[in-house]
């Protein structure tokens, strides 16, 4: 009778062994312990059981990554965490709101919803769905905005007509930028030569008549001059 007490408690030491040092798997992909074969081709998945104990799987995917701490205190720890490669494209409707990431410099990298900086969405509060708009960059902050096409070249125009011979209107407004390159003069529609038959400051016009050929010309009562330019 002892003997088949110390047999059988031998036999039961053994399984309790073998079932210990199968309870746990500490090395290698923690996906092994469902079906290697599943997880690796869906890049990683989490066996779950439906409320009739039906066996279902959590995929990971698109932008995601799956990490799974075999050790932790209580059991394994999966954890979805935003990061990974983007299989699909992916459409974020962000309506009126702004989907953005704060920099650690303080700046803001908007993707999109943010409201144009001018025009009416700046007035209004509303999003401006009219026309097209343009992202930029702000070099001091790293923040991206978004702007109408319309504000990122503003354009101006003005006429003045001469009140008599050899007296020059005056052509003035503020938004004349000093560049040559960005200002044309015309006298009854002909185009003046810049830098020569007129001068440009920063919110003026100066006309230079000259006597001397072949740039000779001069001004006479009722002469139209234009001036157009961009900024």
């Amino acid at each position: 009778m002892k003997n088949k007490f110390l047999k059988l408690g031998l036999a039961l030491i053994a399984v309790m062994i073998f079932s210990l040092s199968n309870a746990q798997q500490t090395t290698g992909d923690v996906g092994a312990t469902e079906k290697v074969g599943k997880s690796s081709a869906l890049n990683g998945t989490i066996r779950v059981i439906d409320n009739k104990g039906t066996k279902k799987y959590l995929q990971v995917k698109n932008g995601l990554t799956l990490l799974t701490d075999a050790t932790p205190d209580g059991g394994i720890v999966s954890t979805w965490q935003l990061g990974g490669t983007l299989t699909d494209a992916t459409n974020i409707a962000t309506g009126a709101n702004e989907f953005k990431i704060t920099l650690d410099t303080g700046g803001t990298f908007v993707l999109d919803g943010v409201l144009q900086e001018t025009g009416v969405a700046a007035t209004a509060g509303t999003l401006d769905t009219s026309g097209y708009t343009i992202l930029v960059r702000d070099e001091a902050t790293g923040e991206t905005r978004k702007i109408l096409a319309t504000d990122l070249v503003q354009a101006g125009q003005l006429t003045a007509t001469a009140t008599a011979d050899g007296t020059a209107p005056t052509l003035a407004d503020v938004s004349i930028p000093a560049v040559y390159q960005k200002v044309w003069v015309y006298r009854n529609g002909a185009k003046l030569l810049a830098n020569v038959d007129y001068t440009v400051v920063a919110g003026a016009v100066t006309l230079v008549p000259n006597a001397t050929a072949p740039n000779d010309w001069a001004i006479y009562a009722d002469d139209v001059f234009e001036v157009q330019w961009i900024n």
